[in-house]
């Protein structure tokens, strides 16, 4: 599958850099609509580029929250070409623990609702949307999470329609991906149509 992503990751690498030497791609779109499985795969043939999740960077507490952890421990050191270094976010156990870090490799992917944002956008080389509705995203995930983390979902939905409510990423997508049966189709995006 990874073949057939080889134009889109052509695409992407041949773009101009971003974040300092950092050509940064968001991969957004509502939870559970498989955008760290896309993300994986297109890292992939981008021949292992590195993939910052904001699942690791978000916590219970602050959801949406992460875009100041983000600026401040990814952002600020990829756009001076050195590493980034932050804490993954441990949602069993509610705390911060494990250090990642990413190089400021020629392309660096970040996944997760909302990395479209606003505060974001400007420097991101290109914003990626997966074109799946809210209700059977948030079906998949509720699936794919299974009834522990019912709770978790309960609160979520209603803070994912806030948030794009009041910063949407979509209308300003690049390009947008759609799942198939057996691989993507990408398409252009809003953003490309103004």
């Amino acid at each position: 599958m990874n073949d057939a992503l080889a134009p889109l990751a052509a695409r992407l690498a041949a773009l101009p850099p971003s974040c300092g030497p950092v050509r940064l791609i968001g991969v957004d779109g509502h939870a559970g609509s498989g955008k760290s499985t896309f993300a994986r795969r297109l890292a992939a043939a981008l021949g292992g580029a590195p993939v910052i999740r904001t699942d690791d960077l978000a916590c219970h507490a602050w959801l949406f929250g992460w875009a100041e952890r983000f600026r401040d421990q990814v952002l600020a050191p990829l756009s001076r070409g050195e590493r980034a270094r932050y804490e993954v976010y441990d949602w069993v156990r509610r705390e911060y623990g494990e250090v990642r870090e990413v190089a400021p490799e020629p392309v660096v992917l970040v996944e997760g609702v909302g990395v479209g944002r606003r505060a974001l956008r400007p420097q991101l080389a290109c914003l990626l949307w997966m074109e799946l509705a809210d209700e059977p995203s948030w079906e998949r995930g509720r699936l794919r999470d299974g009834a522990g983390l019912t709770e978790f979902w309960d609160g979520w939905i209603p803070a994912e329609r806030t948030h794009f409510a009041a910063d949407p990423s979509r209308p300003y997508a690049d390009l947008l991906v759609r799942q198939g049966a057996v691989g993507y189709e990408v398409s252009e995006g809003p953003r490309s149509a103004t």
